[in-house]
């Protein structure tokens, strides 16, 4: 292996290869649902910190990176629909990185290109998102990954604006660890244009690290303009525990944002984040008298859905299954899909919840139905 090689390919971590695969399922089923839509004319993926594409794991193997697994996934994609489009841009700043990049990445098609540059993200940014105002058939996805809590908003506005999805990772970590002890007036700068607030400001956040995801919420907000937008944040832990950034979707689209949550549930193995938080199994009083598993908030599990639920649902009698579904439809972690048998399990078993099916007297057909304890 030649020694550029070696200093181009990082290594990563459990957490870094977490992130890899839950960017990948969700744009690959997120892809074959788009494109089923007629109006749907194409997809562009645009990943602008995109590192070389590859890296070794902890056992000093080679694996895929995002930039890689995503443009493998995007070519299944536009074989599977031949009358539309694929267009992929990867970019890094750094130019060893691309080139060791190329070699990794499918070749063009005539439905599917990818195209690797180097330069600045943001100036990438600010060519690509003028031009979504005129592009109201194709569906873009931004991947906006840096090193760094360093987020430039005034690049991201066109992306938040038009119909698409926005992906931040949100170096939490980054801010909790060097805002307090920043000299630099470059440094004070950074972190004022990250959570777009004067430095004396944001140094009362200290290493409240829900306050730095609190601003980043806020912002998003600002920026999407006057329809519904949905915002889902996952975190992501070292070995340690510690968290170290949030994987934030940003979607005007209801259906990615359910989508988003089922895939990191998947991932993640049937709980928030890639803590180490097993079920401890001890059980605790609510303030309203109910008897359930302690919530580790910051990692939720499948028992913690069961008990959102039976505290919405508390005490109502044969409410339909596709109701209760609906409530977890909007929630920001929660999926509505991908566990339900186990979230009924836990009703039932749990909570002591039934289930069982009736006529519906308004359509005049069966529906299941669930009755909660009071």
């Amino acid at each position: 292996m030649s020694g550029r090689r070696k200093n181009v390919i990082d290594e990563a971590k459990p957490h870094s290869i977490k992130k890899f695969e839950l960017i990948e399922m969700y744009i690959q089923s997120w892809a074959q649902k788009l494109m089923q839509i007629d109006s749907c004319n194409g997809l562009i993926f645009i990943d602008c910190m995109c590192n070389c594409g590859v890296y070794k794991n902890e056992a000093g193997e080679l694996i895929k990176g995002t930039a890689v697994r995503v443009s493998e996934a995007l070519l299944e994609v536009a074989r599977d629909y031949p009358g539309k489009t694929v267009h992929i841009y990867l970019n890094d700043k750094d130019s060893n990185r691309i080139e060791e990049l190329k070699k990794h990445l499918p070749q063009n098609e005539r439905n599917y290109q990818v195209v690797p540059s180097c330069g600045d993200a943001h100036e990438l940014l600010r060519t690509i998102g003028p031009q979504l105002y005129s592009t109201g058939h194709l569906h873009y996805f931004l991947l906006y990954d840096p090193y760094d809590a360093n987020i430039d908003w005034g690049a991201l506005l066109p992306f938040f604006r038009n119909w698409g999805e926005v992906m931040i990772n949100h170096m939490v970590s980054d801010s909790v660890r060097a805002l307090n002890s920043a000299k630099k007036a470059t440094t004070k700068e950074k972190y004022q244009n990250t959570y777009l607030e004067d430095f004396e400001r944001l140094v009362p956040y200290g290493s409240d690290k829900a306050a730095y995801e609190k601003r980043v919420e806020e912002i998003i907000d600002s920026l999407k303009g006057e329809r519904r937008y949905y915002v889902s944040a996952f975190p992501f832990y070292n070995r340690k525990n510690s968290e170290l950034y949030n994987l934030i979707l940003c979607t005007s689209n209801i259906e990615g944002f359910k989508l988003y949550k089922k895939c990191a549930w998947k991932v993640f193995g049937g709980q928030s984040s890639t803590k180490n938080s097993p079920e401890s199994g001890q059980l605790a009083f609510g303030l309203d008298g109910i008897i359930a598993p302690e919530t580790d908030e910051s990692c939720f599990h499948l028992s913690d859905i069961a008990k959102y639920l039976q505290k919405k649902f508390r005490g109502q009698r044969q409410v339909p299954l596709g109701e209760m579904w609906e409530v977890l439809d909007t929630h920001p972690i929660f999926p509505s899909d991908g566990f339900r048998k186990e979230i009924k399990h836990d009703l039932v078993d749990s909570f002591g919840a039934k289930i069982e099916q009736m006529i519906n007297p308004e359509a005049g057909k069966k529906e299941t139905v669930i009755t909660f304890s009071s």
